[in-house]
């Protein structure tokens, strides 16, 4: 891999890794059963710079902001690759977001450039927020020939002639603007300096080697964070090569595994857990007396890898499991939301070693890693290299929050100053997480201090993110809260939303129960949401909210008057 002490930026270091291995196959697109694109880096390097220098024509200027929403493909990591060459500040955005919820965010980030999908581009153009859109440069791929692209170009015709002049950028210097959260209420978008980036690419190398002939599969969206590191920066410096899917349909995917000879890939829990079950129910399906070997065979692997993998021995004794995987995975990665031990324990026993981690985007991606030194199920690792852990406040079990500090973690939230000094305090960010260190110094986490669930998907939910879909509703006021926000427990999983009513004088409905036309509404408002957002349960409350003299509610006030008042019990489930 390259020594990434050597550089100052992004840019700087995937230009050498373009020089450094021309002849390697770097990414690799497959639709389905048929493979699109295979590009070399030295294939990227001539499909990059002529986007370079268009971008440069458009006025496009070191520290300007270009926003990609773009499922995974080739083009996006071209993209960014171009925008990083000009000094550009790269906003990664999350496809499946609504329009509305783009338009929201591309002005948040106050975006120059905006490279976008064609179908994702016509519902922003038929959203009516499009008519207060403003953005310098809009280049469309994939638009069918003639296509009405309301004063964007395409991005396949985007292209000069000549050598870009590459623009280079110090440590410090804004690389990525990310949105952990926002649509609908207070973006929240952070600020990752180049920095931030090179140091956790260089801690996670270190624990997980990629190098030429490695293959990665990239399953998350790019624009995650957990994938745009592993599954761009770390490949590229390595001279490695990325493989993406235009599909997830899960037949694709385990066809994916043995058709390129995967390495490694990196999967949310949801996901996981559905591998899990698909191979458990083969397993079972396999005659009394295979399944008995494979029994045996298991056991013997558990024997002999019980302190750390021995992936060689492992590929020995359990060749037809391996086989399914494509016969060169090493390790699997994931992390994002509460992950059951026994599922990490079922992949560790067929010798597939799942590496937990711990991390948010306000610290770059990573925290901590399972190193698998030894393999620990009930953990999520120990802190990375240049990571420093604090837990606040513990009690009596030694659980409290979780605070880091370190080179990884963002500069601040953007045009946020009062949420940057909640956040980030002494040089501490507060992850709102609570966990405790183990006498071995992994962590264990056991539930969250902050308003926010996180999905099985690995996306974070702010309550007050959602809470305009209720606008209208026939009530005094209303907020959302996370139900282990009120009343807090130390678990992880099955995390769930509840909506606060305060009803007006005289409206039908007590503490437990609500008249059946309002149910019914906030049931049919609910059914607008997909499914990750939805609220759970409702309670009602007979006191007006506090407030602020701006007359915002006092969200941590009325969560402890809750929380001394009503049992979780008082929930009303919808």
């Amino acid at each position: 891999m390259l020594n990434l002490d050597k550089y100052n930026s992004l840019g700087a270091a995937l230009r050498e890794a373009l020089d450094r291995w021309p002849n390697e196959t770097c990414l690799i697109e497959s639709d389905r059963d048929k493979e699109k694109t295979r590009l070399t880096y030295s294939d990227f390097k001539e499909m990059a710079l002529p986007l370079a220098r268009a971008l440069e024509d458009a006025e496009f200027s070191p520290g300007d902001r270009a926003a990609i929403i773009m499922s995974n493909q080739s083009k996006w990591l071209i993209s960014a690759y171009a925008i990083f060459h000009g000094g550009g500040v790269l906003v990664p955005l999350d496809y499946k977001l609504t329009a509305a919820e783009h338009l929201q965010l591309l002005a948040h980030s106050k975006a120059k450039v905006l490279v976008v999908e064609y179908y994702l581009w016509r519902a922003i153009v038929q959203s009516p927020e499009f008519r207060e859109y403003s953005v310098h440069t809009v280049l469309v791929t994939e638009a069918p020939p003639g296509a009405d692209l309301t004063g964007a170009f395409r991005w396949e015709d985007f292209r000069r002639k000549g050598d870009p002049v590459f623009v280079p950028r110090q440590r410090h210097d804004v690389a990525c603007i990310v949105y952990s959260s926002g649509t609908g209420g207070r973006p929240k978008g952070c600020v990752l300096t180049h920095e931030n980036y090179l140091e956790q690419c260089k801690a996670l190398i270190a624990l997980y080697p990629f190098w030429p002939g490695v293959r990665y599969l990239s399953i998350l969206p790019t624009n995650h964070a957990i994938d745009f590191m592993v599954g761009f920066i770390g490949p590229f410096v390595c001279g490695a090569c990325v493989v993406h899917l235009r599909t997830l349909r899960p037949e694709f995917v385990r066809d994916a595994f043995v058709r390129y000879k995967i390495t490694y890939v990196s999967l949310v829990p949801m996901v996981l857990k559905n591998l899990e079950r698909g191979l458990r129910a083969k397993l079972e399906a396999v005659s009394k007396p295979k399944r008995f070997l494979l029994g045996r065979s298991i056991a013997v692997n558990k024997f002999f890898t019980g302190w750390r993998p021995d992936v060689r021995l492992s590929r020995v004794l359990l060749r037809q499991v391996h086989k399914a995987f494509g016969g060169e995975l090493r390790a699997m990665f994931t992390g994002g939301a509460f992950m059951e031990p026994s599922t990490l324990q079922f992949f560790y026993d067929l010798g597939v070693p799942v590496a937990n981690g711990y991390g948010l985007t306000e610290a770059g991606t990573v925290l901590t890693l399972n190193d698998l030194k030894p393999f620990r199920a009930d953990t999520v690792g120990k802190p990375l290299p240049g990571v420093e852990l604090r837990v606040l406040n513990p009690d009596a079990e030694g659980i409290g929050e979780v605070a880091a500090t370190g080179k990884t973690v963002m500069s601040h939230y953007l045009d946020d100053p009062e949420l940057t000094a909640e956040t980030i305090v002494d040089g501490w960010l507060l992850t709102g997480d609570l966990g405790r260190f183990d006498s071995t110094g992994h962590l264990q986490l056991f539930g969250r201090k902050k308003n926010m669930i996180v999905t099985e998907g690995g996306k974070n939910i702010y309550p007050e993110d959602i809470e305009t879909v209720f606008d209208g509703l026939p009530v005094k006021e209303y907020c959302i809260f996370a139900a282990n926000y009120i009343w807090p427990a130390k678990t992880l999983g099955h995390e769930m939303l509840i909506l606060v009513l305060r009803l007006e004088p005289g409206q039908e409905g007590q503490a437990q129960e609500l008249g059946e036309a309002l149910k019914q509404e906030i049931i049919d408002r609910n059914r607008r949401l997909p499914d990750f957002k939805r609220v759970g349960g409702s309670v009602v409350w007979e006191k007006d909210f506090p407030r602020t003299a701006a007359m915002k509610i006092k969200r941590v006030v009325l969560a402890e008057e809750i929380r001394k008042t009503l049992s979780r019990a008082a929930v009303i489930e919808l």
